[in-house]
């Protein structure tokens, strides 16, 4: 059969079933590690293969538990007695605060724990050793315990900025077996508010301001909104602990509630030098909850556990990110995310790491800013977003020339990255002396699941790369047949095995966890043999010849175009190889012919102004690249992505602009702006073009509303 796009073209059918998303995307280059970095790396032996293949499951991970110090062994390495609910290293006790912290003072007590940077460059860098780092902990732990009466097994919520006093609360908690929820710092009270009620935290850990492109923000006036939202939701906060960003100073115009708000500055004077012994949990204690969005539900408490995250956090960060205890690590992340958890907290400190930490954005006051920093501190690793490097593309594409820092390790995390911005950040960031390290995983994973073993396996644009040591991910099909690699088709990346680092639970709905995660390809309920419940992750992919993973985004992040599944990634790739183009969101629009069609949307790198001939340069590429099938029905020139204070575009707020309907709640967006600007440019010209609308149905309504937005 043959069919015709609106061009007139003729092309060919292609049948696909519904899990599957056109994929028509070239293979890249490899790239390889240099021997400098070889002859260094911790993983340089080829054995490991060997030692982590799955014939070794799940023995195998008691080499990452080996790096912690355990205060009981474990008897189980898996106990899957309560499949799925998997229990690691059980038997085993351990305390998360004395393996970050304590056991690391007779080596390096005088050595760097955080490297502290404050967004006005005329502020002091605060450096925090290993033994100030136990000091303050030991400290605030007896606050909590004494003031607060907290006991293990407590919640405590936080919601803080990038400060050190964020890592020292963590481990803090982990030093009593309270269990911590840290809530990003850019969300509102209310959202606060919710995830305090669902977490049942009666106590609140609070600043009252930061630093954000140059402005000192009030952050207790969310306090209030939480506390309000939390009761309404039948959760009492009794106290408010508020750390003050200036000692000594008030950074808020909001009042303090007598006998609710503390200072805990004013309250530290109480326990300067006391010291707590830490608590031996079992390894299955919950060490923190991290919470993840969902679209149609309440927010997802992921509960990760004690021994089995850190052991995993910690192997990871020896092995994959190359960490040795000499090296500046500056994983440029927020830690109220799991990466910050993982890679900025637990991982580098359970290995003695130095890491950076920056307070603000990375373009305050200019692009400059990382590169600097990455100088001045002599930053061997570095770690962020595809988010953050598209903007530093954008913005300051120059700009890290102009210093002489020297990265060995890069790597890049959070969302898939474009072959063109790897390659920039490969040749202009890493100068072609860094090996990058691209990662796929979740917040419910607790580590990397898919990525190169820098020292051992080459580098590919755009594709993560195989299933990390003793992880084993499989591509199934909608009725849980294996898609083979090599074959060009794409469908639901899963982990056929469980793994130290996986969430535990969704806290206070465990049906929910197995609805979600598992239920999927699961055949025999009542299995207690891990090999019958394979993790589905909710994302698209595709496996090369080479056994390479390429993520396509969020399975419900697809538009269907008669019949065609174009990934959204597949789309935003092929646009961000038109050299104007700084960024690019791939929106589904309703129409009547094909069912769906693509809009593209695009901001420009500095210089460029919107024209026609860059609109026409954006469809040949996808043309070329995808299909014509894939052309976009409209492509967008637009002045910035409407955003969130994260940095990752709202994907449905210009898809309900697209289909002209509403563009949802903007208020948590960083520049809610743009959206009135974006919406009068695009339905003016729809109008005008005779693209009238039409009233969408209940189901396109849903549609528009959860796009872009995993459950």
């Amino acid at each position: 059969m043959s069919a015709r796009d609106d061009g007139g073209q003729e092309m060919s059918e292609v049948q696909v079933s519904e899990s599957e998303i056109a994929v028509h995307w070239r293979e890249e280059e490899y790239f390889y590690p240099p021997p400098k970095f070889i002859g260094q790396a911790n993983a340089s032996d080829p054995s490991m293969f060997e030692r982590f293949a799955e014939k070794n499951f799940p023995e195998c991970f008691k080499e990452y538990a080996d790096l912690l110090t355990w205060d009981k062994y474990w008897h189980t390495t898996l106990d899957t007695s309560n499949a799925p609910f998997w229990k690691w290293f059980a038997g085993g006790k351990l305390n998360a605060s004395y393996n970050c912290v304590d056991r690391h003072l007779v080596k390096y007590r005088n050595k760097a724990a955080f490297i502290w940077v404050p967004e006005p460059e005329a502020e002091a860098t605060q450096v925090i050793t290993y033994q100030e780092l136990y000091k303050r902990v030991n400290e605030f732990a007896a606050l909590l315990r004494d003031f607060c009466g907290l006991k293990a097994g407590d919640r405590v919520t936080f919601h803080l900025p990038m400060v050190l006093e964020l890592p020292v609360s963590m481990l803090a908690c982990a030093r009593l077996g309270v269990i911590h929820s840290e809530v990003f710092g850019g969300f509102s009270g209310a959202a606060c508010g919710g995830r305090i009620a669902d977490s049942g935290s009666e106590i609140l850990v609070t600043m009252d301001g930061y630093y954000r492109n140059g402005e000192l923000l009030d952050h207790k006036i969310k306090a209030d909104e939480a506390v309000e939202e939390a009761k309404k939701q039948g959760q009492r906060v009794d106290k408010v602990l508020i750390w003050r960003r200036h000692p000594g100073k008030y950074s808020s115009k909001t009042e303090m509630v007598k006998g609710r708000d503390f200072f805990i500055d004013e309250l530290m004077d109480d326990y300067k030098g006391k010291t707590v012994e830490p608590v031996s949990m079992p390894a299955e204690a919950p060490l923190f909850l991290m919470y993840t969005s969902g679209t149609t539900a309440k927010p997802k408490g992921c509960q990760h556990s004690t021994g089995g995250y850190l052991s995993y956090v910690a192997g990871t960060s020896k092995y994959y990110q190359d960490i040795h205890p000499e090296d500046t690590y500056w994983c440029f992340a927020d830690i109220g995310w799991i990466t910050g958890h993982s890679y900025i907290v637990y991982g580098p400190l359970a290995l003695a790491a130095t890491s950076v930490m920056y307070e603000g954005v990375p373009t305050y006051p200019d692009p400059g800013r990382p590169w600097r920093i990455a100088e001045r501190l002599n930053v061997s690793i570095f770690h962020t977003a595809p988010t953050t490097i598209r903007m530093l593309r954008k913005l300051g594409p120059g700009e890290p020339q102009k210093y002489s820092y020297h990265f060995k390790h890069m790597t890049t995390v959070g969302e898939p990255i474009e072959p063109e911005v790897w390659r920039w950040y490969h040749h202009e960031v890493g100068k072609n002396e860094a090996v990058i390290v691209d990662t796929w995983w979740q917040t419910e994973n607790g580590g990397f699941l898919c990525s190169t073993l820098p020292a051992l396996q080459p580098m590919k644009p755009g594709s993560c790369g195989p299933g990390v040591l003793g992880i084993f991910p499989e591509i199934l099909d909608e009725e849980g047949k294996p898609i083979p690699k090599g074959s060009n088709k794409a469908g639901n990346i899963t982990i056929r095995n469980p793994w130290p680092g996986i969430f535990q639970t969704i806290y206070g709905d465990p049906d929910r966890f197995v609805t979600t995660y598992y239920a999927k390809y699961n055949k025999k309920k009542d299995s207690k043999d891990w090999h019958d419940w394979p993790y589905f992750a909710g994302d698209g992919a595709l496996q090369a010849e080479d056994g390479y993973f390429r993520i396509l985004g969020r399975v419900d992040d697809v538009i269907n175009v008669a019949g065609h599944r174009l990934g959204t990634k597949e789309l935003e790739s092929a646009t961000l190889t038109v050299e104007e183009v700084a960024e690019a969101a791939a929106v589904p629009v309703m129409d009547d012919l094909r069912g769906r069609a693509v809009e593209m949307y695009v901001a420009l790198k500095p210089g460029f102004k919107p024209s026609k001939q860059i609109e026409d340069k954006v469809s040949a590429a996808i043309d070329k690249l995808i299909g014509k099938i894939a052309r976009p029905k409209n492509v967008w020139i637009v002045p910035d992505m409407p955003k969130t204070r994260s940095g990752k575009i709202m994907r449905r707020v210009i898809a309900g602009i697209s289909n002209f309907t509403s563009p949802g709640d903007i208020t948590t967006l960083a520049n809610p702006e743009v959206v009135a600007t974006i919406k009068h440019h695009v339905e003016s010209e729809k109008v005008k073009s005779g693209q009238t609308p039409r009233e969408l149905t209940e189901k396109e309504l849903d549609e528009i509303k959860a796009f872009g937005r995993a459950e």
